[in-house]
Protein backbone atom coordinates (compact mmCIF):
# COMPACT_ATOMS: atom_id res chain seq x y z
CA UNK A 1 0.00 0.00 0.00
CA UNK A 2 1.29 3.35 -1.01
CA UNK A 3 -0.40 6.52 0.41
CA UNK A 4 1.34 10.11 -1.19
CA UNK A 5 -0.18 13.58 0.44
CA UNK A 6 0.42 15.81 -2.95
CA UNK A 7 0.67 19.55 -1.08
CA UNK A 8 -0.11 22.66 -2.90
CA UNK A 9 1.12 25.44 -0.99
CA UNK A 10 -0.91 27.95 -2.62
CA UNK A 11 -3.76 26.79 -2.34
CA UNK A 12 -3.16 24.95 0.97
CA UNK A 13 -4.80 22.06 -0.65
CA UNK A 14 -4.09 18.50 -0.29
CA UNK A 15 -4.81 15.73 -2.91
CA UNK A 16 -3.93 11.92 -1.93
CA UNK A 17 -2.62 9.24 -4.36
CA UNK A 18 -3.66 5.93 -3.40
CA UNK A 19 -1.64 2.22 -5.12
CA UNK A 20 -2.46 -0.79 -3.66
CA UNK A 21 -1.15 -3.67 -6.17
CA UNK A 22 -1.78 -2.09 -9.53
CA UNK A 23 -4.65 -0.13 -8.81
CA UNK A 24 -4.78 3.74 -7.73
CA UNK A 25 -7.68 5.86 -5.92
CA UNK A 26 -6.79 9.59 -6.44
CA UNK A 27 -8.78 11.78 -3.44
CA UNK A 28 -9.45 15.52 -4.84
CA UNK A 29 -7.52 16.20 -7.67
CA UNK A 30 -6.47 19.91 -8.72
CA UNK A 31 -7.55 20.47 -12.27
CA UNK A 32 -3.92 19.65 -14.02
CA UNK A 33 -4.36 15.87 -13.97
CA UNK A 34 -0.78 14.59 -15.70
CA UNK A 35 0.85 14.33 -12.55
CA UNK A 36 -1.32 11.63 -11.46
CA UNK A 37 -1.59 9.92 -14.52
CA UNK A 38 2.52 10.11 -14.70
CA UNK A 39 2.55 8.47 -10.99
CA UNK A 40 0.10 5.63 -12.09
CA UNK A 41 2.08 5.14 -15.08
CA UNK A 42 5.44 5.04 -13.40
CA UNK A 43 3.95 2.50 -11.07
CA UNK A 44 2.83 0.32 -13.68
CA UNK A 45 -0.67 0.98 -12.26
CA UNK A 46 -4.76 1.65 -13.24
CA UNK A 47 -6.12 4.82 -11.94
CA UNK A 48 -9.40 2.80 -10.73
CA UNK A 49 -11.67 5.19 -8.39
CA UNK A 50 -11.79 9.31 -8.46
CA UNK A 51 -12.96 9.95 -5.05
CA UNK A 52 -14.19 13.55 -4.29
CA UNK A 53 -14.76 14.43 -0.60
CA UNK A 54 -17.44 17.22 -1.59
CA UNK A 55 -18.07 20.23 -4.47
CA UNK A 56 -15.17 21.96 -3.76
CA UNK A 57 -15.93 25.72 -3.42
CA UNK A 58 -12.42 27.12 -3.27
CA UNK A 59 -10.44 25.40 -6.11
CA UNK A 60 -11.78 23.51 -9.50
CA UNK A 61 -11.18 19.40 -9.02
CA UNK A 62 -8.98 17.48 -11.97
CA UNK A 63 -12.25 14.91 -11.48
CA UNK A 64 -13.77 15.28 -14.50
CA UNK A 65 -11.05 15.23 -17.22
CA UNK A 66 -9.53 12.34 -15.12
CA UNK A 67 -12.10 10.31 -15.12
CA UNK A 68 -12.06 11.06 -19.23
CA UNK A 69 -8.41 10.39 -19.50
CA UNK A 70 -8.48 7.27 -17.80
CA UNK A 71 -12.00 5.78 -17.54
CA UNK A 72 -11.87 5.94 -13.50
CA UNK A 73 -14.84 5.93 -11.60
CA UNK A 74 -15.82 9.33 -9.97
CA UNK A 75 -17.24 8.59 -6.78
CA UNK A 76 -18.83 10.92 -4.47
CA UNK A 77 -21.02 10.40 -1.28
CA UNK A 78 -24.81 10.51 -0.79
CA UNK A 79 -26.97 13.68 -1.57
CA UNK A 80 -24.46 14.71 -4.32
CA UNK A 81 -26.26 15.17 -7.68
CA UNK A 82 -23.21 16.00 -10.65
CA UNK A 83 -24.51 17.03 -14.23
CA UNK A 84 -22.13 13.87 -15.30
CA UNK A 85 -21.66 10.74 -14.69
CA UNK A 86 -20.59 9.58 -11.44
CA UNK A 87 -21.24 6.97 -9.04
CA UNK A 88 -23.03 8.00 -5.90
CA UNK A 89 -22.38 6.36 -2.89
CA UNK A 90 -24.61 5.07 -0.28
CA UNK A 91 -23.30 5.50 3.43
CA UNK A 92 -21.31 2.38 4.49
CA UNK A 93 -20.71 1.42 1.29
CA UNK A 94 -17.08 -0.21 0.53
CA UNK A 95 -14.87 0.14 -2.53
CA UNK A 96 -11.60 -2.70 -2.97
CA UNK A 97 -8.76 -0.90 -4.25
CA UNK A 98 -5.69 -4.18 -4.66
CA UNK A 99 -5.35 -5.24 -1.14
CA UNK A 100 -6.86 -2.78 0.78
CA UNK A 101 -10.09 -1.04 0.97
CA UNK A 102 -12.05 2.45 1.12
CA UNK A 103 -15.61 3.05 2.75
CA UNK A 104 -17.73 6.55 2.25
CA UNK A 105 -18.57 7.40 5.73
CA UNK A 106 -21.14 10.56 5.18
CA UNK A 107 -20.65 13.38 7.45
CA UNK A 108 -22.09 15.62 5.98
CA UNK A 109 -22.54 19.55 7.69
CA UNK A 110 -19.82 21.56 6.01
CA UNK A 111 -21.72 20.45 2.40
CA UNK A 112 -25.03 18.33 3.01
CA UNK A 113 -22.64 15.55 0.47
CA UNK A 114 -19.58 16.00 2.29
CA UNK A 115 -18.13 12.38 2.84
CA UNK A 116 -15.15 11.18 4.05
CA UNK A 117 -13.49 8.34 3.05
CA UNK A 118 -11.64 5.58 5.65
CA UNK A 119 -9.24 3.32 4.36
CA UNK A 120 -8.56 -0.23 5.49
CA UNK A 121 -5.04 -1.87 5.36
CA UNK A 122 -4.88 -5.50 3.53
CA UNK A 123 -5.33 -6.88 7.13
CA UNK A 124 -9.22 -5.11 7.80
CA UNK A 125 -7.45 -2.62 10.22
CA UNK A 126 -8.63 1.25 9.99
CA UNK A 127 -5.94 2.82 8.89
CA UNK A 128 -6.80 6.52 7.95
CA UNK A 129 -9.67 8.93 7.15
CA UNK A 130 -9.32 11.34 4.24
CA UNK A 131 -11.77 13.84 5.74
CA UNK A 132 -12.11 16.79 2.81
CA UNK A 133 -13.48 19.54 5.06
CA UNK A 134 -15.34 17.86 7.67
CA UNK A 135 -12.38 17.84 9.55
CA UNK A 136 -9.21 19.95 9.74
CA UNK A 137 -5.99 19.90 12.10
CA UNK A 138 -7.39 22.25 14.50
CA UNK A 139 -10.71 23.17 12.95
CA UNK A 140 -13.40 21.76 11.00
CA UNK A 141 -15.07 22.73 8.05
CA UNK A 142 -16.83 26.35 8.22
CA UNK A 143 -21.01 25.70 7.81
CA UNK A 144 -21.86 28.68 5.86
CA UNK A 145 -20.91 28.26 1.90
CA UNK A 146 -23.50 25.29 1.27
CA UNK A 147 -26.76 27.05 2.98
CA UNK A 148 -28.27 28.38 0.13
CA UNK A 149 -27.82 25.03 -1.43
CA UNK A 150 -28.96 23.25 1.27
CA UNK A 151 -32.33 25.67 2.59
CA UNK A 152 -30.74 25.39 6.04
CA UNK A 153 -29.38 28.13 7.53
CA UNK A 154 -25.22 27.73 8.98
CA UNK A 155 -26.88 27.07 12.75
CA UNK A 156 -28.87 24.02 11.32
CA UNK A 157 -25.46 22.62 9.41
CA UNK A 158 -23.42 23.55 11.90
CA UNK A 159 -25.72 21.15 14.42
CA UNK A 160 -25.43 18.60 11.37
CA UNK A 161 -21.81 18.69 11.60
CA UNK A 162 -21.74 17.74 15.76
CA UNK A 163 -23.31 14.83 14.90
CA UNK A 164 -21.26 13.97 11.67
CA UNK A 165 -18.13 14.37 13.78
CA UNK A 166 -19.57 12.82 16.83
CA UNK A 167 -21.13 9.43 15.39
CA UNK A 168 -19.10 8.91 12.27
CA UNK A 169 -15.37 10.25 13.06
CA UNK A 170 -14.89 10.50 16.68
CA UNK A 171 -15.56 6.91 17.20
CA UNK A 172 -12.74 5.76 15.50
CA UNK A 173 -9.03 4.82 16.95
CA UNK A 174 -6.52 6.87 18.02
CA UNK A 175 -4.59 5.52 16.06
CA UNK A 176 -5.84 6.64 13.09
CA UNK A 177 -4.34 9.08 10.34
CA UNK A 178 -5.61 12.27 9.56
CA UNK A 179 -5.49 12.86 5.91
CA UNK A 180 -7.51 16.61 5.42
CA UNK A 181 -8.71 18.23 2.57
CA UNK A 182 -6.99 21.62 3.66
CA UNK A 183 -4.03 23.13 6.26
CA UNK A 184 -3.42 26.66 7.39
CA UNK A 185 -4.05 29.74 4.86
CA UNK A 186 -7.10 27.90 3.49
CA UNK A 187 -10.55 30.12 3.31
CA UNK A 188 -12.57 27.26 3.99
CA UNK A 189 -11.85 27.35 7.83
CA UNK A 190 -10.37 29.44 10.53
CA UNK A 191 -7.74 27.91 13.11
CA UNK A 192 -5.81 25.57 10.93
CA UNK A 193 -2.56 23.85 12.26
CA UNK A 194 0.55 24.40 10.01
CA UNK A 195 0.78 20.83 10.11
CA UNK A 196 -0.99 18.12 7.04
CA UNK A 197 -0.82 15.43 8.84
CA UNK A 198 -2.20 13.74 11.97
CA UNK A 199 -3.40 11.37 14.02
CA UNK A 200 -7.00 11.31 15.17
CA UNK A 201 -6.22 11.02 18.80
CA UNK A 202 -4.10 13.75 19.04
CA UNK A 203 -7.10 15.80 16.99
CA UNK A 204 -9.16 14.53 19.64
CA UNK A 205 -6.76 16.66 22.46
CA UNK A 206 -6.23 19.68 20.18
CA UNK A 207 -9.04 20.66 18.24
CA UNK A 208 -11.54 22.50 20.36
CA UNK A 209 -14.19 20.91 18.35
CA UNK A 210 -13.76 17.12 19.00
CA UNK A 211 -13.81 18.22 22.95
CA UNK A 212 -15.39 15.22 24.33
CA UNK A 213 -17.24 17.26 26.79
CA UNK A 214 -18.95 19.61 23.91
CA UNK A 215 -21.84 20.52 24.04
CA UNK A 216 -23.95 20.91 20.15
CA UNK A 217 -25.23 24.19 21.35
CA UNK A 218 -21.62 25.35 22.43
CA UNK A 219 -19.98 23.31 18.86
CA UNK A 220 -22.34 25.52 17.46
CA UNK A 221 -21.66 28.93 18.63
CA UNK A 222 -17.70 28.37 18.43
CA UNK A 223 -18.02 26.85 14.76
CA UNK A 224 -19.73 29.77 13.59
CA UNK A 225 -18.34 32.21 15.71
CA UNK A 226 -16.03 35.53 13.77
CA UNK A 227 -16.65 33.83 9.84
CA UNK A 228 -16.10 36.35 7.44
CA UNK A 229 -18.03 36.10 4.37
CA UNK A 230 -16.53 33.62 1.79
CA UNK A 231 -14.86 35.01 -1.65
CA UNK A 232 -17.05 35.62 -4.07
CA UNK A 233 -15.46 32.99 -6.24
CA UNK A 234 -16.43 30.09 -3.85
CA UNK A 235 -19.62 29.41 -5.34
CA UNK A 236 -18.39 30.08 -9.10
CA UNK A 237 -15.80 27.25 -8.18
CA UNK A 238 -18.37 24.84 -6.94
CA UNK A 239 -20.57 25.02 -10.14
CA UNK A 240 -18.08 24.66 -12.24
CA UNK A 241 -17.22 21.28 -9.42
CA UNK A 242 -21.06 20.40 -10.35
CA UNK A 243 -21.51 21.04 -14.30
CA UNK A 244 -17.81 20.27 -15.46
CA UNK A 245 -15.87 22.43 -17.52
CA UNK A 246 -13.09 22.80 -20.33
CA UNK A 247 -10.29 20.37 -20.50
CA UNK A 248 -7.26 21.94 -18.98
CA UNK A 249 -5.35 21.31 -21.88
CA UNK A 250 -7.77 23.65 -24.42
CA UNK A 251 -7.48 26.29 -21.40
CA UNK A 252 -3.56 26.40 -21.78
CA UNK A 253 -3.57 26.53 -25.73
CA UNK A 254 -5.58 29.49 -25.43
CA UNK A 255 -3.86 31.31 -22.47
CA UNK A 256 -0.59 30.58 -23.96
CA UNK A 257 -0.95 32.77 -26.92
CA UNK A 258 2.07 35.39 -27.16
CA UNK A 259 1.23 38.73 -27.81
CA UNK A 260 3.65 41.34 -29.08
CA UNK A 261 3.17 44.75 -27.59
CA UNK A 262 0.81 46.25 -29.87
CA UNK A 263 -1.18 43.10 -29.89
CA UNK A 264 -1.30 43.22 -26.22
CA UNK A 265 -2.34 46.78 -26.20
CA UNK A 266 -4.96 46.38 -29.22
CA UNK A 267 -6.41 43.51 -27.04
CA UNK A 268 -6.48 45.32 -24.16
CA UNK A 269 -8.25 48.28 -25.81
CA UNK A 270 -10.98 45.65 -27.84
CA UNK A 271 -12.01 43.38 -24.68
CA UNK A 272 -12.81 43.80 -21.42
CA UNK A 273 -9.73 42.02 -20.14
CA UNK A 274 -8.14 42.34 -16.99
CA UNK A 275 -4.40 43.47 -17.05
CA UNK A 276 -2.64 40.75 -14.59
CA UNK A 277 0.93 41.23 -13.63
CA UNK A 278 2.40 38.72 -11.72
CA UNK A 279 5.59 39.42 -11.52
CA UNK A 280 7.36 40.21 -7.88
CA UNK A 281 6.17 43.03 -6.20
CA UNK A 282 9.47 44.65 -6.49
CA UNK A 283 9.59 44.76 -10.13
CA UNK A 284 5.87 45.72 -10.75
CA UNK A 285 6.44 49.30 -8.29
CA UNK A 286 9.23 50.32 -10.36
CA UNK A 287 6.90 50.21 -14.14
CA UNK A 288 4.30 48.74 -14.73
CA UNK A 289 1.23 48.76 -17.62
CA UNK A 290 -1.41 51.62 -16.06
CA UNK A 291 -4.66 50.32 -15.24
CA UNK A 292 -3.08 47.24 -14.53
CA UNK A 293 -3.86 44.67 -11.85
CA UNK A 294 -1.05 43.07 -9.62
CA UNK A 295 -1.27 40.06 -7.81
CA UNK A 296 2.47 38.16 -7.49
CA UNK A 297 2.82 34.10 -8.24
CA UNK A 298 5.46 34.31 -5.82
CA UNK A 299 2.77 34.79 -2.78
CA UNK A 300 -0.72 33.40 -2.24
CA UNK A 301 -1.72 34.00 -6.13
CA UNK A 302 -4.12 31.74 -6.63
CA UNK A 303 -7.11 32.58 -3.67
CA UNK A 304 -6.12 36.38 -3.80
CA UNK A 305 -7.00 36.39 -7.76
CA UNK A 306 -10.17 34.20 -6.62
CA UNK A 307 -11.18 37.05 -4.07
CA UNK A 308 -10.53 40.44 -6.01
CA UNK A 309 -10.88 39.08 -9.80
CA UNK A 310 -14.18 37.06 -8.30
CA UNK A 311 -15.94 36.76 -11.96
CA UNK A 312 -14.58 33.10 -13.28
CA UNK A 313 -15.59 34.14 -16.43
CA UNK A 314 -13.50 37.46 -16.62
CA UNK A 315 -10.71 37.31 -19.94
CA UNK A 316 -7.67 38.20 -18.44
CA UNK A 317 -4.36 39.16 -20.39
CA UNK A 318 -1.30 38.23 -18.60
CA UNK A 319 2.58 39.82 -17.91
CA UNK A 320 4.55 37.64 -16.44
CA UNK A 321 8.53 36.72 -15.59
CA UNK A 322 9.70 35.10 -18.96
CA UNK A 323 9.46 31.54 -18.87
CA UNK A 324 6.70 31.55 -16.18
CA UNK A 325 3.70 32.09 -18.56
CA UNK A 326 2.21 28.54 -18.28
CA UNK A 327 2.57 28.51 -14.34
CA UNK A 328 0.56 31.30 -13.89
CA UNK A 329 -2.10 30.15 -16.57
CA UNK A 330 -2.43 26.72 -14.72
CA UNK A 331 -2.54 28.46 -11.21
CA UNK A 332 -5.56 30.34 -12.59
CA UNK A 333 -7.11 27.38 -14.13
CA UNK A 334 -6.99 26.01 -10.35
CA UNK A 335 -9.49 28.40 -9.11
CA UNK A 336 -11.50 28.36 -12.45
CA UNK A 337 -9.97 31.72 -14.07
CA UNK A 338 -9.95 29.72 -17.44
CA UNK A 339 -9.92 33.09 -19.63
CA UNK A 340 -6.94 33.58 -20.26
CA UNK A 341 -6.60 35.46 -24.11
CA UNK A 342 -2.67 35.80 -24.44
CA UNK A 343 0.12 36.98 -22.18
CA UNK A 344 2.89 39.64 -23.01
CA UNK A 345 5.50 38.27 -25.67
CA UNK A 346 9.03 39.40 -23.94
CA UNK A 347 7.21 40.13 -20.39
CA UNK A 348 7.01 43.84 -19.23
CA UNK A 349 10.61 44.57 -21.00
CA UNK A 350 8.88 44.28 -24.18
CA UNK A 351 6.56 47.06 -23.45
CA UNK A 352 8.97 49.47 -22.17
CA UNK A 353 10.55 49.01 -25.38
CA UNK A 354 7.69 49.98 -27.58
CA UNK A 355 7.67 53.09 -25.86
CA UNK A 356 4.25 52.78 -24.00
CA UNK A 357 2.86 54.47 -21.27
CA UNK A 358 4.16 53.22 -18.12
CA UNK A 359 2.88 53.93 -14.58
CA UNK A 360 4.72 53.05 -11.41
CA UNK A 361 4.35 52.99 -7.36
CA UNK A 362 5.54 55.63 -5.16
CA UNK A 363 7.42 52.83 -2.79
CA UNK A 364 9.50 54.47 0.51
CA UNK A 365 10.99 52.85 3.15
CA UNK A 366 9.50 52.38 7.17
CA UNK A 367 11.84 54.62 8.35
CA UNK A 368 10.53 57.13 5.86
CA UNK A 369 7.13 56.16 6.41
CA UNK A 370 7.83 56.81 9.98
CA UNK A 371 9.55 60.55 9.24
CA UNK A 372 6.43 61.38 7.17
CA UNK A 373 3.69 60.43 9.52
CA UNK A 374 5.41 62.45 12.49
CA UNK A 375 6.34 65.35 10.29
CA UNK A 376 2.78 65.61 8.50
CA UNK A 377 0.13 63.69 9.76
CA UNK A 378 -1.04 61.72 6.30
CA UNK A 379 -3.19 58.64 6.63
CA UNK A 380 -2.20 54.83 7.31
CA UNK A 381 -4.47 51.84 5.99
CA UNK A 382 -3.47 48.70 6.62
CA UNK A 383 -4.38 45.75 4.54
CA UNK A 384 -4.10 43.15 6.62
CA UNK A 385 -6.68 40.99 7.88
CA UNK A 386 -8.40 42.34 10.65
CA UNK A 387 -6.85 39.51 13.22
CA UNK A 388 -3.79 40.65 12.28
CA UNK A 389 -4.48 44.33 12.81
CA UNK A 390 -6.21 43.60 16.15
CA UNK A 391 -3.15 41.63 17.39
CA UNK A 392 -0.69 44.79 16.69
CA UNK A 393 -0.83 47.86 14.74
CA UNK A 394 -0.13 50.68 14.42
CA UNK A 395 -1.35 53.16 16.28
CA UNK A 396 -4.05 55.47 14.25
CA UNK A 397 -4.05 53.35 11.39
CA UNK A 398 -6.92 52.46 9.62
CA UNK A 399 -7.79 48.55 8.96
CA UNK A 400 -8.97 48.10 5.35
CA UNK A 401 -8.14 44.34 4.85
CA UNK A 402 -7.51 43.41 1.24
CA UNK A 403 -10.16 40.66 0.87
CA UNK A 404 -12.85 43.47 0.74
CA UNK A 405 -10.80 46.20 -0.63
CA UNK A 406 -13.30 46.63 -3.49
CA UNK A 407 -16.30 47.36 -1.38
CA UNK A 408 -14.34 49.94 0.72
CA UNK A 409 -12.49 52.56 -1.97
CA UNK A 410 -14.74 55.17 -0.81
CA UNK A 411 -12.50 54.98 2.62
CA UNK A 412 -9.48 56.09 0.98
CA UNK A 413 -8.63 59.78 0.67
CA UNK A 414 -9.39 61.46 -2.79
CA UNK A 415 -6.67 64.61 -1.65
CA UNK A 416 -3.72 64.71 0.00
CA UNK A 417 -1.12 61.83 -0.05
CA UNK A 418 -1.59 58.78 2.08
CA UNK A 419 0.42 55.33 2.95
CA UNK A 420 -0.51 51.51 2.66
CA UNK A 421 0.87 48.58 4.12
CA UNK A 422 0.75 45.40 4.59
CA UNK A 423 2.63 42.36 6.90
CA UNK A 424 5.36 42.44 4.51
CA UNK A 425 4.97 44.33 1.34
CA UNK A 426 2.97 41.97 -1.18
CA UNK A 427 -0.34 42.82 -0.19
CA UNK A 428 0.05 46.22 0.10
CA UNK A 429 1.09 46.21 -4.04
CA UNK A 430 -1.95 44.57 -4.30
CA UNK A 431 -3.80 47.35 -2.58
CA UNK A 432 -2.19 49.82 -4.64
CA UNK A 433 -2.78 48.18 -8.23
CA UNK A 434 -6.30 48.23 -7.62
CA UNK A 435 -6.50 51.53 -5.87
CA UNK A 436 -4.75 52.88 -8.93
CA UNK A 437 -6.95 51.17 -10.99
CA UNK A 438 -9.66 52.77 -9.91
CA UNK A 439 -8.50 56.43 -10.34
CA UNK A 440 -6.59 56.75 -6.95
CA UNK A 441 -3.46 57.84 -7.32
CA UNK A 442 -2.23 59.56 -4.49
CA UNK A 443 -1.14 56.65 -1.94
CA UNK A 444 2.72 55.69 -1.09
CA UNK A 445 3.53 52.05 -0.15
CA UNK A 446 5.46 51.26 2.82
CA UNK A 447 7.77 48.84 1.23
CA UNK A 448 8.74 45.72 4.06
CA UNK A 449 5.20 46.09 5.55
CA UNK A 450 4.17 46.40 9.52
CA UNK A 451 7.42 43.85 9.88
CA UNK A 452 9.55 46.57 8.69
CA UNK A 453 8.00 49.81 10.73
CA UNK A 454 8.08 47.81 13.96
CA UNK A 455 12.05 47.26 13.39
CA UNK A 456 12.45 50.87 12.55
CA UNK A 457 10.95 51.81 15.97
CA UNK A 458 7.38 52.91 14.71
CA UNK A 459 4.39 53.39 17.36
CA UNK A 460 2.79 50.02 17.87
CA UNK A 461 -0.33 49.04 19.95
CA UNK A 462 0.13 46.37 22.98
CA UNK A 463 0.58 43.23 21.64
CA UNK A 464 -2.86 41.19 21.65
CA UNK A 465 -2.31 36.79 21.45
CA UNK A 466 -4.46 36.31 18.25
CA UNK A 467 -5.85 32.99 20.37
CA UNK A 468 -7.63 35.46 23.03
CA UNK A 469 -9.51 37.27 20.03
Amino acid sequence: MKIEQIYTGCLAQGAYYIESQGEVAIIDPLREVGPYIAKATADKAKIKYIFETHFHADFVSGHVTLAKETGATIVYGPLANPKFDALIATDGQVFKLGDISITALHTPGHTMESTTFLLKDENGKDHAIFSGDTLFLGDVGRPDLAQKAAHMTQEQLAETLFDSLRNKIMPLADDVIVYPAHGAGSACGKNMMKETVDSLGNQKQMNYALRADMTKEEFVKEVTDGLLPPPKYFPLNVQMNKEGYEDFDTVLARGATPLSANEFEAAANETEAVILDVRHQTDFVKGFIPRSIFIGLDGSFAPWVGALIADVKQPILLIAPEGREEEAITRLSRVGFDQTIGYLEGGFASWSKAGKEVDNIYSISAAEAIEKIKNTKEPVFDVRAQGEYLSEHLIDAENTPLDFINDHLSDFPSHGDFLVHCAGGYRSVIASSILKSRGIHNLIDVSGGFKSLKEAGANISDYVCPSTL
